[in-house]
């Protein structure tokens, strides 16, 4: 059997996240934020979004079963923060709304240009240039995922939560994205530091 590919082992720290959304407009810096706390899957999951699955008054977003790649709705609670940019994002796009004279079934629409009220589809061009900008040169959409399961691992939330919010079914693929960083491993060493056995003469 062939063996299996090695992870891909990208992830943004926070400060590199924070900067490419800084060079984002606002809507997309929103889709990234979303993908960076999350783990969503941005083409596929933030995206496709309709405004029908917003509650803002739940203060949820939710993924229908069958929508996702593994078949398995989600359902995540909005930080203080992701609530404050949906709330500001959907007043654009009603305002949008209103300009048209139509409505508009999705959060994330292209606001201006030639394809305005279409919904956004992809990116990729446009991300490739930002992470340029910001220094990230060669971070992938992607590594928003692998971000979000390492940032929830070390805050303690437990894997199974983790699983349920990202949408992994298994332990092996919530460990291939559990990225560990020379950072984690310097860290690690300081805290075993006060745990090392002194040496005998």
């Amino acid at each position: 059997m062939l063996r299996p590919a090695a992870p891909r082992q990208g992830f943004f720290e926070r400060h590199q996240c924070e900067m490419v959304c800084k060079v984002l407009p606002d809507d997309l810096a929103l889709i990234a934020r979303i993908g960076y706390v999350y783990g969503w899957r941005v083409s596929s999951e933030v995206l496709t979004l309709t405004k029908a699955q917003i509650d803002l008054q739940e203060g949820t977003l939710c993924l229908v079963a069958g929508s996702t790649k593994n078949r398995d709705g989600r359902l995540v609670y909005l930080t203080p923060e992701l609530e404050a940019g949906i709330t500001g994002q959907l007043a654009r796009v009603e305002a949008l709304e209103h300009e048209r004279g139509e409505a508009i079934p999705w959060p994330f629409p292209h606001l201006v240009g030639r394809h305005q009220v279409e919904r956004i589809k992809s990116f990729r061009k446009r991300w490739t240039r930002v992470c340029r900008k910001a220094g990230c040169v060669g971070a992938l959409r992607h590594d928003l995922r692998r971000t979000a399961v390492r940032n929830m691992v070390h805050l303690g939330i437990p894997e199974g939560v983790v699983m349920r919010l990202v949408g992994h079914r298994t332990r092996s693929m919530l460990d291939r994205y559990n990225i560990v960083s020379p950072a984690d491993l310097r860290e690690a060493s300081r805290r075993l530091s006060g745990h090392a056995i002194s040496r005998t003469i």
